[in-house]
């Protein structure tokens, strides 16, 4: 695959391997695939027909049967994607933007984190108030996000469309003074005596990012990682602090403020830790009306259930998957530039996620550079595109077109859709679009290619994918 340029279109009709004498009994269908050892990245290809006429097992969708809306799919615009953009010209960069969040030529990202004060992914520590004691917030400024943050943030709006963008704000810690170890890193808590001034600080930074900037926050998270103690910036929260935080403060100051539009997301960390956050939150009805839905990292755990479980308990509070990224190494300590595998594995979660509650997906780090940084603690990994800041090289890898294979054709306001069955070994989801349009995502991650049916109620079409191979095959109404 040549990973340095655009999206390809071979312009041809794929009616799921159809002899051609029955193509035209359904023209509707067409076929895009990314596969290893054909050099396909989100191509729409004529599907070659399987050697035998029956397909081994029919994955079968029923529209009938209906899960969860979807949100829509996006990424991470730190300040390290900022930097790393930066360093290109201007239309280069513009391009790797496009390439995410235009909607018509792009993999059609509608939605994007970004870290209120510092994270890992930043250059350096800093916060939006670091003047000790101001719990008035005299001193809050945005100041801080606009040189590297702020103008890639705008960039991304612009390109996708003001009322097409929807930014979700986490904090990785509150300013050192608000904290019990006087530090943003290292973990910590939240001093009791400035809960209140946090609460404002959420406020703060809406309102700022909105009448200043002309960027609505559509969600924000309460903490990034609340159980996890880090030598970048954390801050601890249990289950029940982080309810009575949402309770008693942050809460109410949103509602005072007139904010109870924003999106409040409580948890913001691994699958492992959904049964006893949402137990102990929407237990208590007086937090759960502050809180639309859970956020959920993917580190540690493979429980795609625990989103189901949550679902099943507290049923009006979606989960909204928040953060993923690969370790830049790879087995042997080497740097895994141009690893499948990675793709692969962004591939597996979602359609785990997606086929147990999941209603939508936003990846880490849209950019990184040619290390797996700028990271100022040293905490390198990988993302979809990476970007060699000395030669200028800009790198799609294969986990940027299989994202694209769901958000490129799976729309804002979709729902999942009943699918089941299918060959051993592949994996598959099923999701029916706003315009009643069927896109149905089907995984080989086995080192063989796979025949199988395709069922939308009507007979099956007999299809074959490639081996490491990814296909999203679209029905139009």
């Amino acid at each position: 695959m040549n990973q340095n340029l655009p999206l390809r279109r071979m312009a041809l009709v794929a009616v799921c391997g159809l002899a051609p004498s029955l193509a035209s009994a359904l023209p509707s269908w067409t076929l895009f695939e990314t596969a290893k050892d054909n050099g396909h990245s989100l191509s729409e290809v004529s599907a070659a027909a399987p050697a035998a006429p029956a397909p081994a097992g029919v994955i079968a969708c029923d529209r009938s049967q209906r899960f969860q809306a979807i949100e829509g799919f996006g990424g991470a615009l730190t300040e390290s994607s900022a930097w790393v953009l930066a360093q290109l010209p201007p239309a280069q960069r513009a391009e790797v933007v496009r390439r995410y969040y235009d909607p018509k030529d792009g993999i059609g990202y509608t939605l994007a984190r970004t870290h209120i004060n510092s994270c890992d992914f930043s250059l350096g520590s800093w916060s939006l108030d670091p003047v000790a004691g101001d719990a008035g917030l005299e001193h809050f400024s945005l100041d801080p996000m606009r040189r590297w943050v702020l103008p890639l943030i705008h960039q991304a709006q612009d390109i996708a469309g003001a009322s097409n963008f929807h930014l979700l704000a986490s904090p990785w810690s509150p300013p050192s003074w608000m904290k019990t170890n006087g530090l943003m890193i290292n973990g910590g808590s939240l001093r009791p005596e400035y809960r209140q001034a946090w609460a404002d600080y959420f406020v703060r930074f809406i309102s700022e990012m909105e009448r200043g900037e002309h960027v609505p926050i559509w969600a924000i998270t309460v903490q990034n990682e609340p159980q996890a103690v880090q030598t970048w910036e954390s801050c601890i929260f249990s289950a029940a602090q982080e309810r009575d935080f949402v309770k008693d403060y942050l809460g109410p100051a949103l509602g005072k403020a007139g904010r109870e539009g924003v999106r409040l997301c409580v948890l913001d960390h691994n699958r492992d830790l959904m049964d006893e956050w949402t137990r102990t939150i929407y237990g208590d009805p007086a937090a759960a009306r502050f809180v639309w839905g859970t956020a959920m990292h993917w580190y540690v755990s493979d429980d795609f259930a625990a989103p189901s479980r949550a679902h099943d308990a507290f049923p009006a509070k979606p989960t909204l998957f928040t953060e993923g990224c690969c370790d830049r190494a790879d087995e042997s300590g080497k740097w895994a530039l141009g690893s499948w595998e990675h793709a692969e594995r962004y591939a597996h979660s979602m359609i785990n996620d997606f086929r147990n509650q999941v209603c939508g997906w936003i990846d880490w780090n849209i950019v990184l550079d040619q290390g797996g940084g700028p990271n100022h603690v040293g905490n390198f990994c990988d993302a979809p595109v990476i970007v060699d800041t000395e030669t200028g090289v800009v790198r799609f890898q294969a986990s940027f077109y299989y994202i694209g294979q769901f958000s490129r054709f799976v729309r804002t306001g979709a729902t999942r859709i009943e699918s089941h069955g299918g060959p051993a070994g592949l994996e598959s989801v099923a999701f029916v679009n706003p315009d009643r349009s069927l896109a149905i995502v089907v995984l080989n991650r086995t080192a063989a290619p796979v025949e199988f049916g395709l069922s939308d109620g009507a007979e099956a079409r007999a299809c074959l994918i490639p081996a490491r191979a990814i296909q999203t095959y679209v029905e139009r109404p």
